[in-house]
């Protein structure tokens, strides 16, 4: 089985001269004590590039949705280090993190998470009034208008469909410009159309804007839309591959399972 050999040192750039936005360095976390102990992540290294997409896929249970927690700060560490553009987050206190997830990170999840009592265009925007920053409407219209949304603007959630509702929520995670996206299974709860038109959607945003982003999933042919694809295996990293086909994804999958 091939390992990864992304080890960061966030202070540095990339061998291709990209900076390194988020990185990690031999990140573990166990749950639980003793005998009941699970260790979730065991000793992972990586190195996110400026404007690159990421897929991290592996088994259920593998530590994917552990990972994605770790970089994007909702959880701590047992063991190791996290970075967000050369900000090492475990020397935070919950303040100073809740204002570095503001920042710095947007989140889209299979669920959408939506708040149902606002428009559209209020769910867009709200971190932008959370973070107490000036709303950049020139900014907000292009996002509205590049996710296909701009005659959808004044709808709650309840009035549009799933795939508009993840429309809203990649633009909500575009709207203050972040250092990074994490995308959780953005194509989980929707249908194989309009997954694809999601898919296409996050591409662009990497192509258009240079979004750095990393995304969880188990679909194949969201991995394939990906510049990397990074495979967990029992809380660790142990294979990565290019931009490729899906077969060549679900094959590398294979290859995982069956080690």
């Amino acid at each position: 089985m091939e390992t990864s050999a992304t080890t960061p040192s966030p202070a540095e750039s990339a061998a291709n001269g990209r900076p390194v936005r988020v990185a990690a360095r031999d990140l573990a976390r166990r749950y639980g004590e003793g005998d009941n102990a699970v260790d979730a992540l065991r000793g992972v290294s990586l190195a996110i590039e400026e404007g690159q997409l990421t897929a991290v896929m592996g088994p259920s249970g593998s530590g994917k949705s552990t990972l994605m927690h770790l970089l994007a700060g909702l959880d701590r560490p047992t063991e190791g280090e996290v970075w967000i553009d050369s900000t090492e987050i475990g020397t935070l206190g919950d303040n100073d993190l809740t204002r570095l997830r503001r920042r710095h990170i947007g989140f889209i999840f299979q669920f959408f998470n939506l708040l149902p009592m606002l428009s559209a265009e209020e769910n867009i925007v709200l971190p932008l009034e959370l973070a107490g920053g000036r709303t950049d409407r020139a900014w907000v219209d292009e996002l509205i208008d590049r996710v296909g949304l701009s005659d959808r603007r004044d709808h709650r959630p309840s009035e549009l469909s799933g795939g508009q509702q993840q429309r809203v929520a990649i633009a909500r995670a575009l709207a203050s410009k972040p250092t990074v996206v994490f995308a959780d299974e953005p194509t989980g709860n929707l249908d194989s159309a309009t997954s694809g038109e999601i898919l296409e959607l996050l591409r662009t945003s990497v192509d258009a804007y240079g979004q750095t982003t990393v995304m969880v999933t188990h679909d194949a042919n969201a991995a394939a839309v990906a510049d990397r694809v990074l495979f967990l295996a029992d809380g660790r990293i142990v294979k990565e591959i290019g931009r490729c086909s899906p077969h060549d994804v679900l094959l590398a999958l294979e290859e995982v399972a069956q080690a």
